[in-house]
């Protein structure tokens, strides 16, 4: 027969047990512990409002709103403009959540301001990854029927000087890690292979409309396990 003194101690040990598995279990994966707020841009003739299906998507599969931030800026201005303000959001988000750096993920257009800021604006060094969704990188023939209005629109034309500049040189700068998802059969973008970025992660996702891009469920899980 067992001491009572003994008895005793094995009762505290079994449960000393079961109060570190019940901790084990309930506390934050390391991922979330280390994932980074996510940065989304939109592109021409659009708004934040586009992110609407993936912020709810990302905040299904665990991220919360306060790591979220979708936003909107003057799209007719120049990609060199909506970048410095990127910049400054970017310091923004990183002083409200206090993480170290962001993930940006951009549609069309808006991986034009991206790529600036990372190339010209020392984005590298406050950002992980990098997601290109649908982007220009290369420039569209179909900017020519909008850059009579619109600065944004002349930059984003087949073989302009801004184009140019930007794809001097690495295409894909610093320690980043980048992705480019792209269509077979986008028709805002001519040639599809546009969307290629050299030195990322390259990804055709076959025929899915350019303005469904951005809210297709099967893009965004791709996109979500690439930012993870």
């Amino acid at each position: 027969m067992q001491r009572p003194k003994r008895r005793i101690a094995m009762a505290l040990s079994a449960m000393a047990a079961s109060l570190l598995l019940s901790l084990s279990l309930s506390a934050p994966s390391a991922h979330a512990a280390s994932r980074n707020p996510v940065v989304f841009i939109h592109g021409i003739s659009s708004s934040s409002s586009s992110w609407d299906d993936w912020v709810a998507d990302f905040e299904t599969d665990g991220y919360t709103s306060s790591e979220l931030f979708a936003w909107s800026y003057d799209w007719g201005q120049s990609n060199a403009t909506t970048a410095r303000q990127l910049a400054t959001e970017v310091r923004s988000v990183l002083a409200r959540t206090g993480a170290a750096k962001v993930d940006i993920v951009v549609h069309s257009m808006g991986t034009l301001s991206g790529r600036y800021y990372l190339k010209n604006l020392g984005g590298t060094a406050y950002v992980d990854d990098f997601v290109s969704v649908a982007g220009t990188n290369h420039g569209t023939s179909v900017a020519s029927l909008c850059g009579w209005l619109y600065t944004s629109c002349r930059e984003m034309n087949t073989g302009s000087s801004f184009l140019t500049a930007l794809n001097s040189g690495d295409e894909t700068p610093g320690s980043v890690s980048y992705a480019a998802y792209w269509s077979n059969c986008d028709a805002a973008i001519d040639p599809d292979s546009s969307a290629l970025l050299n030195g990322a992660t390259n990804v055709g996702v076959g025929c899915v409309a350019h303005q469904d891009m951005n809210n297709d469920h099967g893009i965004y899980e791709q996109v979500r396990d690439f930012v993870a």
